[in-house]
């Protein structure tokens, strides 16, 4: 596979996957066993005709089965007659049953969710021209569109897709007549939360979500959200942090790195749980996963130092610079080859930008998580053949060591640093460490920071001198390696800008504005911060 190419399914084993899941189905089974049982009734002997058995073989002893060759004419009728003896009534007999026609399989594959028992939507009709009922003209706008969004039963944050959906956005309202129509097609044909929440955001014919989709929605968060309150007046921050929020969904949703959110995936992910926590929590930051202000603002401040030019775009020697230099030159040189940037091809100009760096700072501050495994593996994978040879492995630790030396520290021989690799790994196949190798391991970070990231490699080894190693899952369910991260990043940076001991005005104007501010919503242009000619296809 080369460098940057998505990752492909392999199409036997989702064919297999399907045919379990099939094969699964209590509806399958029910159908199967009933073929079954009438296979066999149809393959059973049939009892024979006892009368029609003794016609056609050899008479009992002293008993003619046909009248004598000398009888003929009426007398041999007669004489027939006499040695048949007396005829009894026979039921009829039962032809064996026609071959039914074969069932239908049962469906199995639910693309827009498993249809449910019964939907009643008149009922629902019902509640949301209740609620068009009490509006001027029975009119909506996208202000009204929360008593709407609770009438279809769907989360608050739910309203801007909502009117979206409607083509309220034409028109800056929605009728009640074209909204039931548009609610009604979609209970009719989406049978759970994600195909709905798909459908209302999607491009017409489109069933997936790419990145621009979700504008509408998050523009409405940013304007409406208690939480967000002091944002609404910086409004040339808004495109950055929806671009921010927006890396952060398809970093965790979009495992298939197409570009696109499938139906599928949505449903597997948290996403839709969150949206409804925007409406119990009024505290924006309490939702780390993906709309944390917070964790905006630590990725925005720590784009913005390696960004000395400020043209929101950052080249190799700007990267180079995270972290005190900790990466090595050659993962540098991986990431801006194509193999992990958007678009999966090599940045313009040799330049990456905002949104590529969420994904970076995302991946190279918590390990642990499928996708940052995904995003090292790619790096280190050079040859993209899906597997990290010993030749590769000692691409990366030779300038590990020249870097340890540097420092006036001893490196492990590549040898003995393979062996404890190996060792951590535990790879099924010996010497060939793959992708699902690093994520069953549990420690993919320690393997990925002794080969290309210097000072974490080092601080890990004096924490292991200290007290013994200990699993990933060790520390309980608590806060992720990203959320301690930016806890302790936001603090620093509030802290550093309380005491105005920043050394350079990196900081002023452009950071200032988000400390304040009363309401008003500017438009997004997402791209303007993402890149934007390499938008996924």
């Amino acid at each position: 596979m080369p460098p940057g190419k998505p990752l492909q399914p392999v199409l036997k084993m989702k064919v297999d996957e399907l045919f379990l899941r099939w094969l699964s189905d209590p509806d399958t089974q029910r159908a199967l066993h009933d073929e079954l049982r009438r296979i066999q009734h149809a393959g059973a002997a049939e009892p024979g005709d006892a009368r029609h058995a003794w016609a056609s073989g050899p008479g009992p002893p002293g008993v003619s089965c046909a009248p004598p060759a000398h009888v003929s004419g009426p007398r041999a009728a007669r004489a027939a007659r006499r040695t048949a003896g007396p005829r009894a009534a026979q039921p009829p007999r039962e032809e064996p049953p026609a071959p039914a026609a074969s069932p239908s399989l049962p469906a199995f594959h639910f693309p827009r969710g498993r249809p449910a028992d019964a939907v009643d939507v008149d009922a629902a009709v019902a509640r949301i021209e209740h609620v068009f009922s009490e509006l001027p003209r029975e009119r909506a706008t996208l202000g009204d569109m929360g008593a709407v969004a609770k009438a279809c039963g769907c989360p608050l944050y739910w309203k801007a897709p909502l009117f979206h959906g409607a083509g309220g956005a034409r028109a800056g309202a929605v009728a009640a007549h074209q909204f039931v129509a548009a609610w009604r097609k979609i209970l009719q044909s989406c049978h759970d939360d994600a195909a709905k929440f798909v459908q209302l955001l999607a491009k017409p014919g489109s069933t997936s979500l790419a990145q621009e989709d979700f504008v509408p929605f998050l523009q409405d968060v940013v304007s409406t959200h208690p939480g967000l309150a002091f944002l609404r007046e910086a409004s040339e921050f808004h495109s950055r942090y929806i671009t921010t929020v927006i890396q952060r969904i398809f970093y965790a949703v979009n495992r298939s790195w197409s570009g696109r959110i499938t139906c599928a995936e949505l449903r597997r992910s948290s996403f839709l749980q969150s949206v409804a926590l925007l409406e119990e929590e009024p505290d924006i930051n309490q939702l780390t996963e993906f709309f944390s202000y917070e964790h905006f603002y630590v990725i925005y401040c720590k784009f913005w130092e390696l960004d000395t030019d400020h043209d929101l775009l950052i080249d190799a020697r700007d990267l180079a610079r995270h972290g005190d230099h900790a990466i090595s030159s050659k993962m540098i040189d991986r990431i801006f080859s194509g193999a992990v940037t958007r678009g999966r091809r090599a940045p313009k100009g040799g330049k990456l930008g905002y949104a590529d760096f969420v994904w970076f700072l995302l991946s190279e501050e918590d390990k642990r998580t499928p996708t940052s495994i995904e995003y090292w593996f790619r790096c280190m994978d050079l040859d993209g053949d899906g597997v990290l040879s010993l030749f590769e492995l000692e691409y990366f630790y030779e300038e590990q060591t020249r870097r340890l030396d540097a420092r006036d520290i001893e490196p492990l021989p590549f040898r003995d640093c393979v062996c404890q690799m190996l060792d951590l790994v535990r790879p099924r196949s010996p010497g060939r460490i793959t992708l699902s190798d690093l994520k069953r391991c549990q420690l993919a970070g320690v393997f990925f920071d002794t080969f290309f990231n210097v000072d974490k490699y080092l601080d890990r080894e004096q924490r292991e001198q200290m007290a013994p190693p200990r699993d990933a899952d060790s520390d309980g369910p608590g806060l992720s390696d990203w959320d301690k991260y930016a806890a302790e990043e936001y603090d620093f940076l509030v802290a550093e800008e309380a005491a105005g001991d920043t050394g350079d005005d990196w900081l002023e104007p452009q950071l200032r504005p988000l400390f304040s501010a009363p309401p008003t919503a500017g438009d997004v242009d997402l791209y303007q911060f993402a890149c934007g000619d390499d938008d996924p296809a």
